[in-house]
């Protein structure tokens, strides 16, 4: 997953402006403690931070992929 993917996945799962209070400010414990500007910044891969998100906030498995992202192979 590139950058821009992340975002737009974020974008189309959150909307614009929830989408970034989240990667501002919700902690996750699975990056470190840091949150996902900070983890994107450090160099933790966009999908690893795309998942700890998802998963931090129920999303619901089936939309975990996001936007312009495949799902993976069996």
């Amino acid at each position: 997953m590139r950058l821009s993917e992340f975002r737009t996945a974020m974008k189309e799962e959150f909307g614009d402006a929830y989408g970034r209070v989240l990667t501002r400010d919700l902690v996750l414990t699975p990056l470190g403690g840091r949150t996902a500007d900070q983890a994107l910044t450090a160099g933790v891969p966009a999908r690893d931070v795309w998942l700890a998100l998802c998963a931090e906030v129920d999303v619901p498995r089936s939309r975990w992929y996001g936007a312009g992202v495949p799902a993976p192979r069996p």
